[in-house]
This record gives structure tokens, C-alpha cells and sequence, in this order.
């Protein structure tokens, strides 16, 4: 074994326990915060763990061997270096501070080039934007009908809510996974054997389980922080919301973007929309300090990306 198989093979431990640490969260975070309460969490992890193994073998089976759904298309093969490993490290660092980073960006950031990469922020920036918009416009409709500062599912419709939950988490947890398995992928062959597909479902299982027994770790302050995350009908309502904008920017082009910006871009426009409408009992000054603060988290990744980006093209290895 040559050290870029076991830089490779460190690269996909680090980053998929980044990319299902960190980024999961966004699709599973609500789900666990609206059931952990009734279903123990192993009933939660192997539900997910499903539709996981679904997405996977799907994918792997459809495109010939390929589970980043041709998001790395545009980002050729090349023998992994310790720098490509050292991406998912920094952030699993920052993970571990539930810093709400770009997986995309820290890591596909070191094996695309500049031009890749800025076709990256321009799509990452126009999903933040459309989903803000998308989900203020939802909301602001939604807000006249539905007080989503109370759990006011009546008990005999709770059943229906949380069949429609599962099925919403469902959707999105498998739309979420055929963008950013690319993060995971980009350390693998892009043909993979049967042998080592199976070997990544079980790494990937194996992290799930960790993350539904520590009920989503601390990136899940994010969502719990949002108004009405925990109740049934708003975690359904925004699994679906976010499941339909991933599912338009996949078929949209097979460039890589952020999911994360989208998915904090949904919860922006959600806020606000809130706010607008509840005017009398929803300070405007409660809302901009938080989404404020996740913005400025999302930059601090933004800024970690470029610096790695730019050491390794024009120091690490420089192109002559």
C-alpha cells in the first residue's frame, strides 16, 4: 500500500465523519428534535440508515459505479496528497466548535480549480438567496394559518403529521445525500467496486449511529435555536420545503454547491417571515442577531475554503 491510498483512505474516514457530523444535521436535525422524545434513538438511526443504504446502492447501481450522482464531473481523479486529506481534519476541528461549514467548499475546494470553485460560491450564493426567498414568501403565507411559536397539532391528526414527517425526512435525507455525497466520494474510485461500497455504507451507517446517539451533537443548536424546530408540523413543512430547492439545483446543472447555504438560507427567509407576521410578540431584534450569527459562521468557513484553496494552488503546489 503506496501513502496515496492511505492519504485516500484517511481522507474518507475524516470526511465522512465530517460530512454526516456536520452537515447531516441540516436534513436529520429537525427529524431528531421533533421524535427523539418518542422513538429511541436506534428506531430514529436505522430508518436513516435506510434510506442511506437505498441512496447509496441506487446510485452506485444507476450511474455504473458512481455515488456522487456526477457531481464531480467537472473535478477530474488525481492521486490524493496529505493536503486533500487535511481538509476534512480542519473540519472536523471545526465541527467540533458546531461551526456550520461548507463541506463542499472545505473539501472539493482543494481538488477543483479557481474556476470550479468560483462557479461553486456563484451557485452556493444564488441558493442561499432563492431559498431565503422561496422560504419568506412560503412562510408568510403559512404564518397567517399556522402559530409556529406553539404545538397546536390536535392529537388525533399527530399520527398523520408524523407519517407525513418520516416520509418528508425521507425525501430530503435521500435528495440531501446525491449532492453531498460527492464530498465522500471525491477520496474513492469513481468506479467502485462492490467491495468497497459496501466498506463505505458501513463507515457511513457506523458515524450515522453516533450521531443519533449524541442527538445531532452541537450543529444541532442551530436548528433548535429556530422557532418551532422541535414540533412535528414545522420539521415536516421544512424538510419538504428544503427537499424541493436541493431537488431543482440537482437537475438545475452537476456543478457542486453548498448545502448548507441553502439550508441556512431557508431557515433566514423562515425567520423573518415569522417576525413580519407576529409582529406583536416577535422582535425584529431577536431575529437579525441570530441569523446574523450563522451568516458569520458560514464566512468563517467561506474564509477557511479560500485559504486552503489558494495555499495549495499557489504554494503547496504551485502550477507551472
Amino acid at each position: 500500500m503506496d501513502m496515496h491510498m492511505i492519504y485516500a483512505g484517511v481522507g474518507f474516514m475524516l470526511a465522512a465523519y465530517a460530512v454526516i457530523g456536520n452537515d447531516s444535521v441540516q436534513t436529520l436535525g429537525t427529524f431528531i428534535a421533533s421524535n427523539i422524545r418518542v422513538f429511541k434513538w436506534y428506531w430514529l438511526w436505522l430508518a436513516a440508515s435506510l434510506v442511506l443504504i437505498f441512496t447509496l446502492v441506487y446510485g452506485w447501481y444507476v450511474n455504473e459505479g458512481d455515488i456522487s450522482y456526477g457531481r464531480l464531473d467537472k473535478i477530474p481523479p488525481i492521486e490524493i496528497q496529505w493536503y486533500h486529506a487535511a481538509a476534512p481534519a480542519v473540519l472536523v476541528v471545526l465541527t467540533r466548535f458546531g461551526i456550520p461549514v461548507s463541506t463542499t467548499f472545505l473539501v472539493l475546494s482543494v481538488f477543483a480549480s479557481t474556476v470550479i470553485l468560483e462557479q461553486m460560491l456563484v451557485k452556493s450564493i444564488v441558493g442561499y438567496g432563492l431559498a431565503a426567498i422561496v422560504a419568506y414568501v412560503t412562510w408568510m403565507v403559512l404564518a397567517h394559518f399556522l402559530n409556529e411559536k406553539q404545538n397546536q397539532v390536535k392529537a388525533k391528526h399527530r399520527p398523520y403529521w408524523r407519517v407525513l414527517q418520516w416520509g418528508s425526512t425521507g425525501f430530503l435525507w435521500f435528495t440531501w445525500l446525491s449532492h453531498d455525497m460527492a464530498n465522500i466520494a471525491v477520496f474513492l474510485p469513481r468506479e467502485l467496486p462492490f467491495e468497497l461500497l459496501i466498506m463505505a455504507i458501513v463507515v457511513l451507517v457506523g458515524w450515522l449511529g453516533r450521531i443519533f446517539y449524541k442527538q445531532g451533537g452541537k450543529i444541532q443548536k442551530i436548528v433548535l435555536e429556530k422557532t418551532g424546530s422541535r414540533f412535528m408540523r414545522s420539521a415536516t413543512i421544512i424538510d419538504f420545503v428544503y427537499a424541493l430547492l436541493l431537488l431543482y439545483f440537482k437537475e438545475l446543472n452537476n456543478i457542486p454547491m453548498s448545502t448548507t447555504w441553502v439550508f441556512v438560507g431557508l431557515l433566514t427567509g423562515r425567520e423573518l417571515a415569522i417576525a413580519t407576521v407576529h409582529r406583536a410578540d416577535y422582535r425584529l431584534g431577536y431575529v437579525f442577531p441570530l441569523i446574523g450569527k450563522d451568516f458569520l459562521k458560514m464566512m468563517i468557513g467561506l474564509g477557511v475554503s479560500v485559504a486552503l484553496v489558494l495555499a495549495i494552488h499557489y504554494m503547496i503546489n504551485p502550477v507551472t
